[in-house]
Formats: C-alpha cells, structure tokens, sequence
C-alpha cells in the first residue's frame, strides 16, 4: 500500500516529531509513505476566522498538492474534518469540484485509517505511564473518532488509561477562540487540566496537537506535574523494548 502522507502546518512548524513518528508507525506496517515538501496549510484556520477567499486559495493548493490517487493519512482530525466536511462550501460546483469531491472521500485520520479502514489495532508500543484522554471538539463532533484511541491504547503494552471527568467538553482552544476570548479559553483549559490531575495521569493523550497544545501552554504557565502527548507518539514508543 502506499498513501500521501500530510502533515498540519502547526505540526510542522512546533511539533515535527510527531510527524517523524507518524511515518514510523506507518513503515513498519509495510505502508509506503510519499511526502510532498510542498504542502502547506489546509486553510482550516482562514475559514474558521471568515477569510473564505484566503481559506479557498489554501484549499485549491491542498487539492492539487494531493490529487494523486493515493489515500491521505494525517495526525490531526480537525484539519482533515476542514477537507472532509467545509471543502464543499468553497468548491461545490467549481472547476475542482471533482477533484476535491475524490480527496474527500479518501483522506483519514491515523486512528481512523488504522482501526476502521486496515483493522490494525496493535503496533506493539510499550508506554509505561498512566494517561488520560481528551477528545477534542474537532474530532468527536466533526470528524466521529471516539472509540479509536481507546482501542489502540487498549493494546499499548504496560499502559493505565483513565477517564477524566467530562473528557468530551471543549479544552478552550477553538482556534482563534482562544485569542479573542482569552479569559474564557484559560478558565476551560483550567478546568480540563483540573479534570485530568484528578486522574492522578501523567500525560494527557489525543488525536489534535492543536488543543494539547493549548493545554501545555497552561500546564506550563503553572508549572503543573502533567504532560501532553499525541497518541500517535505512544504507537511508536517502545518497540525497541
């Protein structure tokens, strides 16, 4: 199998190496992974803030940067739910509407990609701490991914996961939310943080690097004893063990 591999602008540019072990899990199950260097933003962002003009150019160059034929696999459900479920309000009835109405249909999610379309379940990590997940807005009520996290932690090896209260409530983050309503933003950060000590976790795990993000940047302001990580960087951890 091969697929187009794409990796989040913000991904890029702050947390790289979630993208290198994205492609590790993905070659160790025999996957061939193309990356084209040339991809930048899905335009989630834009559309998001009302810059649909803008939103619409960065959606026509993900479009062509992709139109290979080849599955997309990424490590964030929120922008691949930008392709997925608002490319059709920017190209519905253009010049591309087949092309973006192909890559709509063939572009997941890795946990979606892994447990729903491969039925993988088990990569053979070891990750030796307890954790607690978030599900982020994005992925839940736009994208539908729930239970695949789950699964796949359920096969980490000398893992503990526990539930934190109200896991499926918004972190704050929201995009731009969280620059425009800064007060507001902080105080459900807080409140989630609250939840997920409460666990007695040492990380928080999910499926968008965008809201941990925003809960590391109010773990850190408050020098708090929990951490955050993307559940594709435990599928690639331990196998050397």
């Amino acid at each position: 199998m091969e697929i187009e591999l794409f990796i989040p602008c913000f991904i890029d540019q702050l947390y790289p190496d979630t993208g290198f072990n994205l492609v590790k899990v993905l070659e160790k199950l025999d996957i061939q992974v193309h990356y084209n260097p040339q991809q930048t933003c899905c335009g989630q962002l834009a559309f998001n803030s009302g810059n649909w003009d803008e939103a619409r150019e960065l959606g026509e160059k993900f479009i062509n940067d992709f139109s290979t034929g080849r599955s997309i696999v990424g490590p964030s459900a929120s922008c691949i739910s930008m392709v997925k479920n608002h490319y059709p309000k920017l190209f519905n009835n253009s010049s591309l509407h087949n092309s973006f109405k192909d890559i709509q249909g063939n572009i997941f999610e890795i946990s979606d990609f892994l447990v729903n379309k491969l039925k993988i379940t088990n990569l053979g990590a070891r990750f030796p701490h307890k954790v607690t997940i978030h599900d982020s807005c994005s992925a839940l009520r736009e994208y539908g991914l729930k239970n695949e996290v789950r699964v796949l932690l359920s096969k980490v090896k000398d893992i503990e996961v526990v539930e934190m209260n109200e896991s499926d409530v918004c972190c704050g983050f929201g995009g731009t939310f969280s620059v425009k309503n800064k007060s507001i933003s902080s105080a459900m950060a807080e409140r989630k943080i609250n939840n997920a000590m409460a666990t007695g976790a040492e990380y928080i795990v999910g499926t968008e690097l965008s809201c941990l993000m925003h809960l590391e940047a109010y773990i850190k302001k408050n020098k708090l004893p929990i951490k955050i990580i993307h559940i594709v960087d435990i599928l690639a951890s331990g196998w050397e063990l």
